[in-house]
């Protein structure tokens, strides 16, 4: 997709603070898309079972890593996700860290270690106005007729149901759990 060059300096701007860096942010923000545009990294997507098997064992995984920074996607659904990332920042000092997910309670909860002083947390938003020309949107009227997702920018045609997905989506997961309705 397009790269979100403001985005990438928070990155790097959190790097020189903390080896790990925390980017959250809605569903659909381009969290994945961001930081598979980072060069010299290795990606890691951890929605497969196979990565949380490969992740058992995080110090002889991250012994093996070679580029000088590894992409943790999707790291909430690990079972203990602060084990790797701790693991990491203090046995691996040279590697930098992206770990992407949600910012939902469920996520958080997983988290036994506040990883205090070894992480900066960088929150992706919606396309901003500054970032519009980088996606072909030439007015902010576009911009608020289609919403600010990349997705939807994209697109030649104006999908009227991906609103309404994402929406249903927000409700059901994080609304719900925050408020712990019920169905």
């Amino acid at each position: 997709m397009f790269r979100r060059p403001f985005w990438i300096d928070r990155l790097q701007a959190a790097w020189e603070r903390a080896p790990i860096v925390w980017l959250s942010g809605v569903r659909r923000a381009g969290k994945t898309t961001l930081v598979q545009s980072l060069a010299d990294s290795q990606f890691l997507n951890c929605d497969l079972p196979s990565t949380a098997r490969v992740l058992e064992d995080p110090e002889a995984f991250l012994r093996t890593v070679q580029a000088p920074t590894l992409i943790l996607d999707e790291i909430h659904q690990l079972p203990d996700p602060s084990r790797v990332l701790k693991i990491a920042a203090d046995a691996f000092p040279n590697l930098r860290i992206a770990a992407t997910g949600s910012s939902t309670l469920a996520a958080t909860r997983k988290f036994r270690d506040a990883l205090t002083g070894r992480k900066r947390a960088v929150h992706l938003v919606p396309v901003l106005a500054t970032e519009l020309e980088t996606f072909g949107i030439r007015d902010i009227g576009t911009r608020l007729l289609r919403g600010g997702l990349p997705q939807a920018l994209v697109t030649a045609d104006h999908d009227r149901g991906f609103y309404a997905e994402w929406l249903d989506s927000y409700f059901a997961r994080d609304v719900q759990e925050l408020f712990r309705i019920e169905k």
